[in-house]
């Protein structure tokens, strides 16, 4: 077996050739550029040798790495991707003092030789790809939304602090309405009745002359500089609200063409399902459930030493963030909606477990659930866990 290790950078990668056996250097570590002239001079390199002999790893950079990755996949060949933390750890326990290009190539290549330190990727991952890049920019954008509604929220207690009492559910159309036209409490009880009415939309809860009522009783502050703040927040938070609607559409299309049962899981929807499946990336790739659980980093630290064994450990937290923070917003609508998980939440806490150790025991049946699921192509009968 021939071992190629490739340290990936924005505008160069360099590259190392090393028979696996011997450890012998086929070649002296060369850069190649990140363009159509270095991928040639990368493949002259590669064509020495057959393709079911070469085994290709890189460190998985985020997104440096994705036109080498694709392009190496489309050529046929088998590609690893190491987590950079262990190369990091890997450059420590070496005790080299020297880091640069050529011997992180290096550094690389011998990562390959043991299969612990590499995880084997596929077309199917090139597939996902796309879902997972559009699943996880919604779950920025949902993030930018909370972050947009806490300044709102923020600015709004200075203004006029009574608003939300009037309101069962904030951020209705009433909700927005009003504060995109009078964002204030001076403005809205010197603004006349019948204009304040236009904003009044599917609202029966309060009038809108209880609203300048309210208004006109209040102690917010009249701050023009404030006022234009949160209209400004308003309209940001219209523009992430329709990105997201967009978002969600080119997800339900994609997740037409992936054929998944993980929807018929009670509590998991078409957006979560499709970001867990993504996240995953080919579920052939994992022998079994246990390696997806600690690939999302959901499993439990294991502290022994000698007669020592720790009884609480927390989680590992390794693997994707996007996939564990998926996975603990699911689980709640999951055991809302689903009477075996229910049950299951409820037997942890029983046997002495804290919420979130429960939600977590949770998380990891789940994980076993749609692993089961989506190698044998079924789709989830709550019968069968009864």
């Amino acid at each position: 077996m021939k071992l190629v290790g490739i340290d990936i950078a924005k505008y160069e990668h360099a590259a190392f050739i090393m028979e696996a056996s011997t450890g012998e250097s086929l070649c002296d570590p060369f850069f190649f550029k990140n363009n159509k002239e270095g991928f040639k001079k990368l493949y002259t390199e590669l064509n020495k040798y057959s393709k079911n002999e070469l085994l290709i790893g890189m460190e998985d950079t985020g997104h440096y790495n994705f036109a080498i990755e694709s392009s190496l996949l489309a050529e046929g060949y088998k590609v690893a991707l190491i987590n950079p933390i262990t190369t990091k750890s890997l450059r420590k326990a070496s005790l080299k003092s020297v880091k640069s290009d050529k011997e992180d190539a290096l550094l690389i290549t011998k990562a390959l030789l043991d299969k612990a330190y590499y995880r084997i990727i596929s077309i199917q991952d090139e597939k996902l790809k796309e879902a997972k890049e559009l699943t996880r920019y919604r779950t920025q954008l949902t993030l930018e939304m909370n972050r947009k509604k806490n300044v709102l929220q923020r600015h709004i207690d200075i203004v006029f602090p009574e608003f939300n009492t009037l309101f069962n559910n904030e951020y209705t159309i009433t909700y927005l309405n009003i504060l995109r036209k009078y964002s204030d409490a001076y403005t809205i009880a010197h603004t006349d009745i019948r204009s304040l009415r236009k904003c009044f939309k599917y609202c029966n809860s309060f009038s809108a002359e209880e609203l300048k009522e309210l208004a006109s009783n209040s102690v917010g502050i009249h701050d023009v500089s404030i006022s234009f703040i949160i209209q400004s927040v308003i309209s940001s938070i219209d523009l992430i609200n329709s990105q997201i609607e967009e978002l969600d559409k080119k997800i339900e299309e994609l997740a037409i063409t992936q054929a998944s049962s993980i929807t018929s899981i009670p509590g998991i929807s078409i957006i979560t399902g499709t970001s867990i499946l993504a996240e995953l990336g080919d579920i052939s790739k994992y022998s079994n459930a246990g390696k997806v659980i600690k690939f999302a980093g959901v499993n439990p630290y294991i502290s022994e030493s000698g007669k020592f064994s720790a009884d609480k450990t927390a989680i590992t937290k390794k693997g994707s963030k996007y996939l564990r923070t998926t996975l603990y917003r699911v689980i709640i609508p999951v055991i809302r909606h689903n009477p075996a998980f229910n049950n299951y939440y409820h037997l942890k806490r029983n046997q002495g477990k804290g919420h979130l150790c429960a939600l977590g025991h949770c998380v990891r049946k789940l994980l076993r659930i749609i692993y089961h699921l989506e190698t044998n192509n079924l789709s989830f009968d709550i019968n069968s866990l009864k």
